[in-house]
């Protein structure tokens, strides 16, 4: 079966980078990778210096890349709403076309973003191509509400399928009463079938990412107070929702420093500090630390020296 890694951790602290990295050396040991962004401000593309888009990118021998695009998952969903809308206005519920198309006229709609790409990462997971898949979450409130989905979206399609049939049943009455027989000529539930479809995807998501066998959640922060208090917090809610999570990883930390440099030396001796405080705050948790980087952190070089601390 397909395995998993998430890296996750607010905005700004190497998340991208520790995902590109992992998978790349996933990869050059001969494992069938792909790693894909769930983040809508895309950085993955920059990271690997290449053109990524919706679809599976091939980088080399045994690496995919993708950024997950919500537009294109957008039409399904549209079909979803328009199904039902057709049904209320058959009991005289009014709910035109343009009102379907309104919820859609800024993009998706709100929590469409990680609907997608828990749509999105069910479908890679049945992929035979592909051994294992890294994701490049969002920032901390973007992946929190991901994780929220698959039991919100099982909620509310049970909810839509109990709202059709209702709906139907009125209408199927109405139409007996005008046309006798003849109103049992047509569908009443050919779009069930997407919803349940939508609805199994969501469960084997959500099924996938609480799978300790199959599953690693990675959490990315740097030496500093406020992101340890904020990675304590991530880490009690993964664990409320089932998440594996086994590893920490603390990015930018200050390893070399010239000898005249007494602020260097300050700031060194202030990462070591908080690097055995995160050791002592997580003690079940393996704690792996990454260098501060003089440059971006960019192209498959770059990226191949961080991938062998990560692997």
């Amino acid at each position: 079966m397909t395995e998993f890694v998430l890296y996750g951790g607010k905005g700004g602290v190497g998340k991208t980078t520790c995902a590109a990295a992992t998978a790349l050396a996933a990869a050059a040991g001969g494992t069938d990778t792909l790693v894909v962004s769930t983040d809508p401000a895309h950085s993955l593309s920059d990271s690997f210096e290449a053109d990524l888009g919706p679809d599976p990118t091939a980088l080399g021998e045994g690496l995919w890349a993708v950024e997950i695009d919500p537009e294109v998952q957008k039409d399904e969903y549209r079909e979803i709403l328009e199904a039902l809308a057709k049904d209320l206005r058959s009991v005289g519920i009014r709910m035109d076309d343009e009102d379907v198309a309104d919820v859609f006229s800024a993009g998706m709609p709100p929590g469409g973003d990680e609907l997608a790409a828990l749509d999105r990462l069910a479908t890679y997971a049945e992929d035979d191509r592909f051994d294992l898949i890294v994701l490049d979450t969002a920032p901390t409130g973007h992946t929190l509400r991901l994780l929220d989905l698959p039991d919100v979206m099982d909620t509310a399609l049970e909810k839509t399928l109990s709202l059709r049939g209702q709906v139907r049943r009125i209408g199927d009455s109405a139409r007996r009463v005008m046309l006798g027989p003849a109103s049992y000529f047509g569908s009443s539930g050919r779009n069930d079938k997407d919803i349940l479809v939508l609805k199994a995807r969501m469960e084997r998501a959500r099924d996938t990412l609480t799978d300790p066998e199959r599953t690693e959640f990675r959490v990315v922060l740097i030496p500093e107070a406020m992101a340890i208090s904020e990675s304590e917090r991530l880490v009690a809610r993964l664990r409320e929702y089932g998440m594996p999570v086994r590893t920490l990883v603390v990015n930018r930390v200050l390893e070399e420093i010239e000898e005249d440099c007494s602020r260097c030396r300050s700031r060194h001796d202030r990462h070591r500090e908080r690097v055995a405080d995160i050791e002592a705050l997580f003690p079940e948790l393996e704690v792996r630390t990454l260098p501060e980087a003089d440059d971006e952190v960019q192209g498959v070089d770059a990226l191949g020296g961080i991938g062998e601390r990560l692997s």
